[in-house]
């Protein structure tokens, strides 16, 4: 009975990229990626194991193609957007670390006032 079969949901972080990402199309991905994985970034807060699972796999992949991008301003609203996404999930380590990367002090100022537990 194949018609009954359940099919696996595919996220869109899992998804393969076909060929190189342009700086527009990258922070498109990544806003889309951020915004799919926040459930999963408040499960993971909760401590259930599968969600902190699609968490994390999020928040990888959203990182490395923020890595990618050679606009500065771009990357930095990038990284805000995963910043974002790691602090609902109560990842403050990672959280920190990427805030640290952040160079535009207008954005850095946004994220201090979103999440002031960053700064210490």
């Amino acid at each position: 009975m194949r018609w009954f079969a359940r099919k696996t949901r595919q996220d869109i972080w899992d998804e393969a990229i076909e060929g190189s990402l342009g700086d527009i199309e990258a922070a498109e991905r990544i806003r889309a990626i951020c915004d799919a994985a926040a459930a999963s970034a408040a499960g993971s807060g909760r401590n259930d194991r599968r969600d902190s699972e699609r968490y994390e796999r999020a928040a990888k992949v959203a990182m490395e193609i923020a890595m990618k991008m050679s606009d500065g301003l771009m990357r930095d609203d990038a990284v805000r957007r995963i910043v974002d996404l790691c602090m609902t999930a109560n990842d403050l380590k990672t959280a920190q670390i990427l805030f640290r990367a952040i160079h535009a002090s207008w954005i850095r100022e946004t994220v201090q006032r979103d999440h002031p537990t960053l700064v210490q």
